[in-house]
C-alpha cells in the first residue's frame, strides 16, 4: 500500500455523551471526503465498535486496534482496505477496526510495562501513518476516562464535536469543551483545534432550529469562545439509518439523496476551516471528482 506522501490532518470526533451520532458523522464525513477524492483512514478507538459495524465489517473477524496498541502488529499491516474480500467500503476510505478486546488494553499494557504512558499509546502508530493519507480520523469512546479517547486528545491535530438538538447532547457538548481546552495546555497538546460542532438529526421546524442554535452559541459563549457550528447540518432523515443497517454509508445506498449532499457540504466545510489553519492545505474545488 503506498500512496506516497500527503499532508496528513488527524482529526478526533466525539463527545461526552453517547448515541449523538458520533460514529455516524465521523463515516459519513470520511466517505464524503473519500468521495470527492481524498485518501481517508477511520481508526475505530471505542470498544463498542460502532465504527466497525458501521462499515458492515465483523468485529472478532480481523486484527484492529487491541493487536496495534498493544504492539503485536503494525497499524500498515492491519488497515482494511477495498481489496479485502467480503468487505464493501466507501471509495478512498480504509479503516481499523475494533474490538471487545479493548476491554483488556489497560491490563495488558501494565503487564507488559509497568511504566506505560496511556496518554501516549497512540502517537507511535499514528506516526508511522501519516503522510500516507490526507486524513485520519479518529472515532473515540464517548468517555474520556477511556484510555485511547484520552490519548486521541493528545495526539490529534483538530476536534470535532458532534452533538443532536437535545438538552442531554448539550450539556455533553459543554463538558466536551472544557476537556478541549483541557488537552491544549502548552504541556498536552498545545497545537489541538476546534474544527467545529456538527448537528445531527435537526428539526426542520425553524423556531426548534433557531433555539438549538442559541443553546450551542451559550454554550460556547460560557468557555468565552465563538460559536463553531458547522454551517451545514444534518437534518433527520431515514436513510442514515437504512444505510448503517446495511453496514454501508448513504453514499452506497442513496447517493443522490439529500443527506448525502448534507455530509458533502460538511466535507467542503471541513477544507476550508483546515485551509484557515492550514493555507497550504488543498482545498475541494468546484467539480472535482474522485480520482484513484
Amino acid at each position: 500500500m503506498d500512496y506516497g506522501e500527503h499532508s496528513t490532518s488527524v482529526i478526533a470526533i466525539g463527545n461526552q455523551k453517547g448515541g449523538v451520532a458520533k460514529t455516524t458523522n465521523t463515516a459519513h464525513i470520511a466517505a464524503a471526503l473519500g468521495k470527492l477524492g481524498r485518501k481517508v483512514l477511520v481508526w475505530d478507538l471505542d470498544v463498542n465498535y460502532g465504527l466497525t459495524s458501521h462499515f458492515g465489517i465483523p468485529p472478532m473477524a480481523y486484527s484492529g486496534t487491541f493487536h496495534v496498541l498493544t504492539g503485536e502488529r503494525e497499524p500498515e499491516d492491519i488497515i482494511l482496505t477495498q481489496e479485502d474480500p467480503d468487505i464493501e467500503l466507501p471509495t478512498g476510505v480504509h479503516v481499523i477496526p475494533s474490538s471487545r478486546d479493548l476491554e483488556k488494553l489497560d491490563a495488558v499494557l501494565s503487564t507488559n510495562d509497568p511504566f506505560f504512558n496511556r496518554y501516549t499509546v497512540l502517537h507511535e502508530p499514528l506516526a508511522k501513518l501519516r503522510g500516507k493519507y490526507d486524513y485520519i480520523f479518529l472515532d473515540t469512546a464517548p468517555n474520556t476516562n477511556v484510555t485511547t479517547t484520552l490519548a486521541s486528545y493528545l495526539v490529534a491535530d483538530y476536534f470535532i464535536i458532534s452533538t443532536l438538538p437535545e438538552k442531554l447532547a448539550l450539556e455533553g457538548l459543554k463538558n466536551a469543551l472544557k476537556d478541549i481546552a483541557q488537552a491544549q495546555r502548552k504541556d498536552r497538546n498545545p497545537q489541538l483545534k476546534l474544527l467545529g460542532v456538527i448537528v445531527s438529526r435537526l428539526d426542520r421546524r425553524i423556531r426548534k432550529a433557531r433555539e438549538y442554535e442559541e443553546a450551542i452559541r451559550q454554550s460556547f459563549a460560557a468557555n468565552a469562545q465563538e460559536s463553531r457550528k458547522f454551517r451545514t447540518t444534518i437534518t433527520s432523515s431515514a436513510a442514515i439509518p437504512r444505510a448503517q443497517d446495511a453496514g454501508k454509508t448513504v453514499f452506497q445506498t442513496e447517493p443522490e439523496h439529500e443527506a448525502t449532499q448534507q455530509f458533502l457540504a460538511i466535507a467542503r466545510e471541513l477544507e476550508e476551516r483546515i485551509a484557515e489553519f492550514e493555507p497550504a492545505t488543498p482545498s475541494i474545488r468546484e467539480g472535482e471528482v474522485a480520482h484513484g
